[in-house]
């Protein structure tokens, strides 16, 4: 037997996804929206407890039509591990799409109509589940979190709050020269607090001893993308710790265009 996502078509999410933004509220010039809106991954049956707001899609999760399973979603989803927190989590992002270059998602931080949309998520997830906390990966979602927090609707909510560095700080910081042993630590260390803060707070799926990062990720502390959180029928390959995509392209437009996909070496049939 298989475990997979069924999807989005109940109540009331059902309504969500049926009238999301396109180009009017995401410019294709910042948002590569032919690609089409990546809404969720986790629980929407009512058993969420934890609510964690990522920044956007990324190649992998163009493919497989759910946040958060490449590279940061397995760092994340060994956070959550920590925490025993294995099924009772549900995820969105401050943007539906994909962000075309780092200065675009800064620029639409404040933007009211895509918090319009955002905040319905937002404001649907917190009144159909107990959430005990939100987790914010990010200082574009640590401004969603705060801009939805501002808003009559989301004073019902009176959980945690913890903002943390995103998944990817530590590449994004040695892209732009700095050590990159020293952001990994820096980025565990901060993960830890949130740790601390949240363990005992948060109601477990499984019962588990709080136990620290230490200055750098070993393979243990990877979580795999669990099958529930999948469409149906998709190859295990896509929940595995390698890339199996990438952007490709002579120019940007082909690079924008192309996404190649590759079963990894170590999980072919041949």
């Amino acid at each position: 037997m298989h475990d997979f996502d069924p999807g989005y078509g109940q109540a009331p999410y059902a309504a969500l996804v049926a009238n999301y933004p396109g180009t009017e509220t995401y410019p294709a010039a910042d948002f590569r929206t032919e690609w089409g809106p990546i809404f969720h991954r986790g629980r929407l049956d009512g058993t969420a407890r934890i609510l964690v707001i990522g920044q956007d899609p990324a190649e992998h999760e163009d493919i497989a039509r759910r946040i958060l399973i490449g590279t940061a979603g397995r760092r994340f989803q060994g956070f959550l591990n920590k925490l025993g927190v294995t099924t009772s989590y549900t995820m969105i992002n401050t943007y539906l799409y994909s962000v075309y270059g780092q200065q675009a998602g800064t620029a639409h931080a404040h933007d009211p109509a895509i918090a319009a949309y955002r905040h319905s998520w937002l404001d649907t997830l917190t009144a159909h589940n107990s959430i005990q906390a939100v987790i914010a990966l990010g200082g574009l979602a640590d401004t969603a979190y705060q801009t939805w927090h501002a808003t009559a609707a989301a004073t019902a909510y009176t959980g945690a709050y913890q903002h943390i560095l995103h998944p990817t700080y530590p590449d994004s910081a040695a892209a732009q020269g700095q050590d990159r042993a020293t952001a990994m630590a820096k980025m565990l260390a901060n993960w830890n607090t949130a740790l601390d803060a949240l363990h005992g707070v948060i109601t477990p799926d499984q019962a588990v001893p709080l136990a620290h990062y230490g200055a750098d990720l070993n393979p243990a502390d990877l979580g795999a993308i669990p099958e529930a959180d999948l469409p149906p029928g998709l190859p295990a390959w896509m929940r595995s710790d390698e890339p199996w995509a990438s952007r490709q392209g002579a120019t940007a437009a082909d690079k924008r265009a192309t996404i190649t996909v590759q079963i990894p070496a170590d999980q072919r049939p041949f």
